[in-house]
This record gives C-alpha cells, structure tokens and sequence, in this order.
C-alpha cells in the first residue's frame, strides 16, 4: 500500500499539474493569466456596457461567496475568530497606517521618479481599504481564520469610506470628498457582505454540515468568481485604453513597484504576527487582510476625489495594475500555504 501511494507521489510529481507547483504555478494561476489574455483580445465582451452581465454575476456570486462562509459558520466559530483583537487592530493598522506611510517614504527618498499623477494613484491605493471578497476567498483557501478575515474586510470598508478621503486630503486640494453619498456605499456593504453571512449564520444549525461537505466544491465556486472579476477588471481597462501613452519599459516599472509594495506589506504583517506570537490561522488572515486593496472602493471613490476625468485613468492606473498583481501574487501564496497545511496535517494527527 504504501508502495502504491509512493508510486502515486512520483507520478503526480512528473505530471504538469506537478511540475508546475514545483515552480509555483497552479491550474487556477494560469486560468488567471488566461482571463487577461482574454480581457486584451476581446475587451468589449466583458465591459461594464458589454454584452456579458459580468457586473450583476459577480455581485451576486460575491453575496452567495458569503452566504456559503455564514453557512459555514457556527456560532462556537464565530466567537473563537473574533476574539482576538490584536490581530485586528495589526490588519487595520497595515491597511490604513502602514500602507500610507511607506509610500509617503518612497516618494520622499524619490520625488521624481513618476509623474505627479502616478505618485498620487499610488498613494490613492495606499489610502484604500482592503478588498472584501477576494480577502476572504484567499483566507479560506490558504486555512485561514474565516470568521476574523469577514470581520477586519468588512470593517475596514467602512472605516475606508471616511479614512480614504482624509489621507487624500494631503495630497490633494479637492473638497468634494466631503459631498461622498455614503449611504450608498454603506447600504451596499450590508447587502453584499453582512446580510448574507448573518443569513448563512443563522442557517448555520440545519445546513451547516452539508456547507461542510460540499466544501471542495465552494472553493471552486469562489475561484470562478475571482476569475470573472478579473476578467471584467482587465475588460474595463482595456476597453478604456488606459495603458495608451505608457511605454511597455513605464507599465513594468509601475508593476514591479506595485509588486515591491504589496510584498513589503505582506512581509512586514507576516513579521509582526510572528513577533506577536498568532496561531497559523491569524498570521494568514493578517497577511491577506492586512496586503490587499479595494478596486471597487477605488473606482467608486475616484469619481469624487478627482473630478478631472482627464487624470482620472492615469491615477486609476497604479490601482489597476496593484489589484491584478495582488490577485495573481495572492493565489499563489493562498495555494502553497494550503499545500504546506495539508502536507503538514498527518504529521500534527501523529503528534
């Protein structure tokens, strides 16, 4: 027998699927890349006007992403996940205090090295809360804290609303910030995200187990949700040529600078966590909480702050480049920690 599952080993060693873990590529990585691919071919099928619905799937996918993680959800879980607050306090100070300041550093040691436009869509997305549902999707794929990533997601859009306009206020002179309609936002945030997880929580006693069982099946649920936000990502931007007057040797420097931001954020959440002594669980979801940015706030948002639709693409543009590396970046992280949990889970049950 254990021959046999040697042989297997060796086999799935040599395949492709294995030979692209070995250098951190997956099936879901290259479904990613596939979708901007697709996204530059044919831009105008998954446009926010185009034919395809992407807009509504993805809302409602989002709200069924989470009605499936209250599901999931017992009460007993739920209380265990949002009782620690210092892993609370580490995202929420990472997303609005960490990020801001270290590109405030970079542009100090640097002042020239962008255009003033560029420097202020970096400092946009260090301003920006974190994303909801791709934060937790990664949580839940790497084995994560679910309960804590929905909590410090959720709570960082709404401090994002009023946090977001006040850091820009220092770099930009706009008073239309204050003019934001944040009833909307706020309404949509219960909608999509609080609604369905207390509904899911609620549920939790008669269909909890069955939302267990079928748990393989809502990952894959969650990763085609995730590629369809990509996808429609990349069709927007696209379709509004907002990488038209930058240089291909422009768009690598801005994405290795993205790059270099996000992995600083994420190594320096991973550090803490490890200084303050969090279980594997919360050093997860204080890395993937902690690390990613809201697209959706961004462009809803930019609308107000920047009422020059001139700049508003260039300054859109670190944004984008950031929630698509992030995304990418983030997969393969989310794939090879829950790799290293399952390989290292017989070793914990001979313990």
């Amino acid at each position: 027998m254990k021959e046999a599952t040697s042989a297997s080993r060796s086999r799935n060693k040599f395949s492709l699927p294995g030979l692209l873990q070995r250098v951190g590529l997956d099936t879901f990585l290259l479904f990613l890349l596939a979708m901007i691919v697709l996204a530059y071919l044919w831009p105008g099928l998954g446009e926010e006007n185009g034919p395809l619905p992407l807009e509504e799937i993805t809302t409602y996918g989002v709200a069924l992403i989470f009605f499936f993680y209250g599901l999931r959800l017992s009460p007993a879980k739920l209380k265990a996940g949002l009782s620690d607050w210092r892993l609370h306090v580490v995202v929420q100070l990472s997303t609005f205090l960490l990020f801001p300041l270290l590109v405030w550093g970079s542009h100090a040691v640097a002042p020239n090295s962008a255009t003033p436009a560029l420097w202020l869509g970096a400092f946009y997305v260090a301003a920006l809360p974190s994303t909801v549902s791709s934060s937790v999707v990664m949580v839940s794929i790497a084995g994560g804290n679910i309960p804590a990533a929905i909590f410090n997601a959720s709570i960082s859009s709404l401090i994002g609303v009023f946090m977001t306009p006040v850091w820009m206020s220092f770099f930009t002179s706009t008073s239309s910030a204050a003019d934001m309609d944040l009833t909307s936002v706020i309404l949509k945030l219960m909608l999509q995200v609080v609604l369905p997880v207390t509904l899911g929580i609620l549920l939790n006693r008669k269909f909890g187990a069955f939302a267990e069982a079928q748990k393989s099946r809502l990952r894959l649920f969650d990763q085609t949700i995730i590629l369809l936000i990509v996808y429609s990502s990349f069709c927007d931007s696209f379709a509004r040529d907002m990488f038209a007057g930058f240089s291909a040797l422009d768009l690598f420097l801005l994405g290795a600078a993205m790059v270099a931001l996000f992995l600083l954020v994420t190594g320096l959440t991973s550090l803490i966590s490890n200084l303050l002594g969090f279980s594997r669980e919360n050093r997860i979801t204080a890395m993937f909480c902690g690390s990613k940015k809201s697209l959706v706030h961004g462009t809803v948002m930019s609308k107000v702050l920047f009422p020059d639709a001139n700049t508003v693409g260039i300054i859109l543009l670190p944004l984008m480049l950031y929630h698509a590396l992030q995304l990418i970046i983030a997969s393969m992280l989310a794939q090879r920690m829950a790799r290293k949990g399952a390989s290292a889970q017989p070793d914990a049950n001979l313990g």
